[in-house]
């Protein structure tokens, strides 16, 4: 998937509820996971994180 230009996965653990997520930004990989039982919502989660990483990265060269 791709939010923003960040490509990004999210797929399902063996634990009902639990799903991993990965995404990359220039040379550095985040990686996690959340807990929720709809796809949608842990998709939308991640898109967050990838929004406060692209602030935080503009923040740091303005």
């Amino acid at each position: 998937m791709n939010h923003r230009g960040v490509e990004f996965t999210v797929a399902k653990t063996a634990s009902p509820g639990i799903w991993q997520w990965q995404f990359q930004i220039g040379d550095q990989t985040k990686t996690g996971k959340t807990e929720t039982k709809i796809d949608l919502l842990a998709i939308r989660r991640v898109q967050l994180r990838i929004d406060r990483e692209l602030r935080a990265i503009g923040r740091k060269t303005a």
